[in-house]
């Protein structure tokens, strides 16, 4: 687990420094693309735009370009020459959202606590800036093994079968899974594989906790 904190820590502060070097303009660019975009939805030229607006072709193509902060009046007169709501163009920014794609196969692989040859987790993202977590894995064994990990964690985890078949114990109970089962679970229980079934074996982790701030 230390080792996924680490790597949190270095996404988060790369993704704070990304985050303040756009800050200044990401709000006027996004409503300077969506001015544009609707402009030429209508098929209107900017200075017919300005006219409606009445702003000058030079302040609405540096609204487009997202160079200046236009205001509430200068929004509100653009959304009636567009023939649509103020909110509209506030669009782009408002879903700009923490987003992670993952290719086939190249999830970023973790070494957990008691993991070992023939035990491969990969880390398919994380949240950022949340008061929760969520760690979703595709966990693969390909190995047998006598002895498996036991895990012990704050929050609740659900386990859904892909391939093979694993004896999976919680607590004092042992569960047969195989393709499409799903086990979905208190994780501060002790839980992990009791015995492989039949190889190869993967399934979906989601891990789900609270965020302890200081």
């Amino acid at each position: 687990m230390e080792q996924i904190k680490k790597i949190k820590a270095d996404i988060n502060s790369g993704s704070d420094s990304d985050k303040m070097q756009g800050a200044e303009n990401s709000l006027e660019d996004a409503i300077g693309q969506q001015v544009r975009a609707l402009r030429k939805r209508l098929n209107l030229t900017v200075a017919t735009v300005a006219k409606q607006a009445k702003l000058s072709s030079g302040m609405l193509s540096k609204i487009e370009n997202g160079l200046t902060s236009p205001s509430l009046a200068t929004l509100s007169a653009l959304a009636h020459a567009l023939n649509v709501p103020v909110t509209s163009l506030f669009r782009g920014y408002e879903e700009q959202r923490d987003v992670t794609m993952i290719k086939a196969g190249e999830g970023l692989v973790i070494e957990r606590r008691g993991s070992g040859a023939g035990h491969e987790y990969q880390l398919l993202g994380h949240t950022i800036g949340k008061p929760y977590t969520i760690e979703p894995y595709v966990i693969s064994i390909t190995d047998k093994s006598e002895i498996f990990p036991v895990f012990q964690h704050a929050g609740t985890e659900l386990i859904y079968m892909l391939e093979g078949r694993v004896a999976y114990r919680h607590a004092n109970k042992v569960y047969e899974l195989e393709p499409g089962d799903s086990l979905f679970f208190d994780a501060e229980a002790s839980h992990g594989p009791e015995a492989i079934l039949e190889l190869p074996c993967r399934y979906l982790s989601f891990i789900v906790s609270q965020v302890n701030e200081i």
